[in-house]
């Protein structure tokens, strides 16, 4: 018998159960199905053009910056100016995401673009936000070769391209989102292996309470949102 098996026979063994009853089974079918939501703060629940001003200050608050792009074609220009502010070598790498593959990187003169996952040893890593969260300033990023984990973590400095459409109020509804994509067969493998929910760049206070930007992962997190909701 398993460690796991031992737990979860001690447990059915104190509420006298098997975990065979139809009816407990049914509970847990209906809770599933139902996706029944909490208390939904009403902070994020904002017009569109609110909600954006809200995800920019939240994300600000939480040590990150924003730029504004009007088009998706403009993006090359605004990752040059970026690396130009902080003093950085014209070099990016990102993943195999069509909607970065798309850009005109070529527009910008000298940048080198690599495309993959990063083994560490890049500066600069370029990322695509499935969607972010008003209320909280925080981004979702699914992992797969579109958009490598690694590019979340490793590299001192994220950029992350957002989607103006794709910004919604709370978390709930980004949820509410992937099983209804999932549904549709969006992944036909399943969903991706990780949704990773990134708030500001890295940090700790764990030393002495005081505050330590890249302890985990990049130093530095800059969003380019995209057009208008």
């Amino acid at each position: 018998m398993s460690g796991r098996d031992h737990v979860l026979g001690g447990i059915r063994r104190a509420l006298g159960v098997t975990g065979e009853e139809p009816s407990r089974k049914k509970i847990v079918a209906d809770r599933l199905a139902d996706h029944p939501r909490g208390v939904i703060p009403a902070r994020g629940q904002l017009l569109p053009a609110a909600r954006l001003a809200l995800f920019q200050k939240r994300v600000e608050l939480a040590a990150g910056t924003v730029v504004r792009v009007v088009r998706a074609e403009a993006v090359p220009a605004a990752v040059a100016d970026y690396l130009e502010a902080a003093g950085l070598p014209r070099a990016i790498r990102h993943g195999a995401d069509a909607r970065l593959a798309a850009l005109p990187w070529a527009s910008v003169p000298d940048l080198a673009v690599a495309v993959g996952a990063s083994a560490g040893d890049d500066l600069v890593g370029v990322s695509h936000a499935h969607a972010a969260v008003a209320e909280t300033g925080t981004l979702v990023l699914l992992s797969g070769p579109d958009n490598p984990t690694t590019l979340n973590f490793l590299p001192d400095h994220h950029l992350v391209v957002v989607d103006a459409t794709t910004v919604v109020g709370d978390l709930e509804t980004v949820l509410a989102g992937l099983r209804e994509a999932r549904g549709a067969g969006a992944w036909p493998g399943g969903l991706p292996r990780n949704v990773h929910l990134v708030t500001g760049p890295s940090r700790t206070a764990d030393i002495e309470q005081t505050l330590i930007l890249g302890a985990h992962g990049p130093r530095r997190l800059h969003v380019l949102l995209v057009g208008e909701a």
